[in-house]
């Protein structure tokens, strides 16, 4: 790998080490304010605010990725100022549009669709972040193409801790046993932080296009390439995203019908979803940055015919993942008891990270694989994968949850995500050797 490509990967290793260090504090002292049943209720909220995201940023973070990458991969800077126009314009018209639809439907979502009336207030205020959430997107894969990393880095370092910040003093003039205004007031604070992280976003973007992209120049088809790159990815994503949504909202629904109180269904979810598994991924973060710098590496190396730097860049990144992932494994697996009494004060948190733990290489290697589709240009088949995936753990849920609770839900993560890993390398192997 290129120095620079290294020197970004440390960069934002150690960004994304700080977040989620951050992110672990505050996730561990929210579920000391509002329990394991508000966190399985903010958890489901998330899920549909998710839902609504993947409709506002509609692959315009990856478009932007993969367009600024072929115009400099091709030495023609003087295209990105161009590609960018496109691609804030395309975020900016998915953004509005998704926070007037989440805006409209958040009574009935919350009313019909969760089937709990305190979901409908944190719905709504959701709502008004959907245009920073897709606007930010598109500004992120644009340092991401250009090597410029610690600039977004910093801003979403910022967004973070104002988010933190703000949810802290919101709840701090709620009543702690009221669930429904506590999950408003946290999501109060990361609403005014996206708003905060869309104004720093711009002043960063703008002095940075400035300082390095002053001129424009005219570059061919950029309109019809941005919306072959992004509208196939934001297609496959509203169907992965809308699968993966039914499903985190038919857990409690099923652990119900299985015949677990309302509470201790949102408890036990709380418990997997909102503790457990952010530590399982807390170390993935490392991967994760890899994999999302690795992408302009790969587009570049492809549009220049590099077959072999394709092949070493793709090898070196897949071999380590396996090796951190199996370290990550193992550390989990043993100390899973002390993590959960430390994290948490939970046994139950850590007898479900040492449930999960072996399947950490398969998740944190399958996360290096998808970098390497889409740095090739195989996004489509990397989300048609993923809807696979979503769509295999939406059927299983609905059949085998009622029938044996929390063990088919565990069984489903396993199985959904080996099935994912298996498709995904199959489809890379291919791609390396053709």
């Amino acid at each position: 790998m290129k120095r620079a490509v290294l020197y970004n990967t440390a960069l934002l290793t150690a960004a994304s080490l700080l977040m989620s260090g951050i992110a672990m504090a505050f996730q561990i002292w929210l579920v000391g304010r509002i329990g394991a049943a508000g966190i399985g209720l903010y958890q489901l909220t998330l899920s549909v605010t998710g839902l609504t995201a993947t409709f506002a940023i509609s692959g315009v973070r990856f478009a932007s990725t993969r367009l600024v990458s072929e115009e400099l991969g091709l030495e023609r800077p003087g295209g990105v100022r161009s590609a960018m126009g496109r691609c804030l314009a395309y975020g900016a018209f998915f953004g509005l549009a998704a926070a007037v639809i989440l805006w409209e439907l958040a009574e009935p979502v919350g009313f019909l669709w969760i089937g709990d009336a305190r979901t409908v207030k944190p719905l709504k205020l959701s709502a008004l972040s959907m245009p920073c959430v897709s606007l930010c997107s598109a500004m992120s894969g644009y340092f991401t193409a250009c090597g410029r990393v610690w600039k977004s880095a910093l801003v979403h370092l910022l967004e973070q801790l104002a988010g933190i910040a703000l949810a802290a003093f919101f709840l701090g003039r709620m009543p702690a046993e009221d669930i429904e205004k506590s999950c408003a007031a946290v999501t109060l604070g990361r609403v005014a932080a996206d708003a905060l992280s869309l104004v720093l976003m711009g002043v960063v973007y703008v002095l940075d296009r400035r300082g390095h992209y002053a001129a424009e120049a005219a570059s061919g088809r950029l309109t019809s390439r941005m919306l072959h790159i992004a509208l196939p990815l934001a297609l496959s994503a509203y169907a992965r995203s809308a699968l993966s949504t039914a499903q985190h909202l038919l857990v409690p629904r099923g652990l119900r019908a299985a015949g677990c109180s309302a509470d201790r269904a949102l408890s036990a979810y709380g418990v997997i979803q909102g503790m457990a598994l952010p530590v399982i991924f807390f170390p993935a973060c490392i991967v994760a940055a890899i994999a999302e710098l690795i992408v302009p590496e790969l587009t570049a190396a492809q549009v220049r015919g590099d077959r072999r730097g394709i092949r070493r860049t793709a090898g070196e990144l897949l071999r380590l993942g396996a090796l951190f992932s199996l370290a990550v494994a193992v550390f989990l697996y043993v100390c899973s008891d002390a993590l959960g009494m430390t994290v948490y004060d939970s046994r139950e948190a850590g007898r479900y990270i040492r449930i999960l733990a072996p399947l950490v290489p398969v998740m944190y290697t399958d996360m290096c694989v998808d970098g390497c589709l889409r740095g090739l240009g195989q996004q489509v088949w990397s989300m048609g994968i993923n809807i696979l995936d979503a769509l295999a753990g939406l059927l299983l849920t609905w059949r085998l949850l009622p029938r044996y609770a929390l063990a088919a839900y565990i069984g489903i993560i396993c199985a959904t995500e080996l099935l994912n890993f298996s498709l995904s390398m199959g489809r890379l192997l291919k791609s390396l050797r053709s």
